[in-house]
């Protein structure tokens, strides 16, 4: 007699398998093709980068337009934003069975790129607060191994040492309480896995007295110092931190 062939998961009932019982909310929603956990949430008080992250206009040209642009600007123009940040994208992509997170991941043009070499175990999960960004991803997508989930950054709803690579790119310093975030991120993420950041670093225009404070009060924009996010890798543990600075952004790879 023929066996059964056992159907097989799709994204986002592996996603709905990987998260933690204890960290979810009485309710997840699933109607607009992502996990929404906090659908049930009021709206918290946000600062002028996150209000233009909910443009739904933004997040419709945000990868084709507007993303290459910005991130260009972070070198001056160069191109070493584009060369590391495809550096990145190679070293954090598992093969295989292998998890991946893509925090901040907008409307997902690198969570698509790590599930590049996902075999039927992997799944390369995106995580945003944005509905328009996560509408965006989920109309783009056409790859087998990802999933996205709306949650909070800060609370991140994975046990700990779920996933062989996590990343956040050229989003740190728009989230409030960034360091609560990268504690989150160093938290999901295996012994031996690499944990990726793409953010912002001081230069001579920052170091200038009150204008890191006074940027941060207008747009919310949050600046880095030069040592700030590789020292806190270091005290946690971390046992290769590589950091390579171009113009007024850094990439920060390091091994746990």
């Amino acid at each position: 007699m023929a066996r059964k062939r056992v159907r097989e998961r799709s994204p986002l009932e592996f996603l709905s398998d990987l998260l933690d019982p204890g960290r979810l909310p009485a309710s997840v929603d699933d109607s607009a093709g992502y996990l929404d956990l906090l659908a049930a949430q009021g709206s918290a008080e946000r600062s002028l980068a996150q209000v233009a992250m909910e443009n739904p206009v933004l997040a419709r040209i945000y990868e084709g337009l507007w993303r290459p642009m910005f991130t260009r600007a972070f070198s001056f123009g160069g191109p070493g934003t584009k060369r590391y940040t495809d550096r990145v994208l190679a070293e954090l992509s598992p093969s295989g069975a292998g998890l991946v997170l893509d925090v901040a991941c907008g409307p997902g043009l690198h969570t698509r790129a790590f599930a590049a070499n996902l075999g039927a175990d992997g799944l390369a999960v995106g995580l945003d607060v944005s509905v328009p960004m996560l509408t965006q991803a989920v109309r783009d997508s056409c790859a087998e191994r990802v999933a996205f989930l709306r949650a909070d950054a800060h609370a991140i709803p994975f046990a700990d040492k779920t996933f062989d690579s996590v990343s956040c790119l050229a989003a740190l310093y728009l989230i409030p309480a960034p360091h609560e975030v990268i504690e989150e991120m160093i938290r999901v993420l295996k012994p031996g896995g690499k944990l990726a950041i793409f953010t912002t670093v001081d230069e001579k225009l920052t170091r200038i007295p009150l204008v890191k404070p006074v940027l941060a009060a207008a747009s919310g924009i949050h600046i880095f110092g030069r040592d700030e996010i590789t020292a806190r890798l270091r005290r946690a543990g971390f046992a290769e931190v590589n950091q390579f600075i171009s113009g007024q952004g850094q990439f920060v790879i390091a091994t746990r």
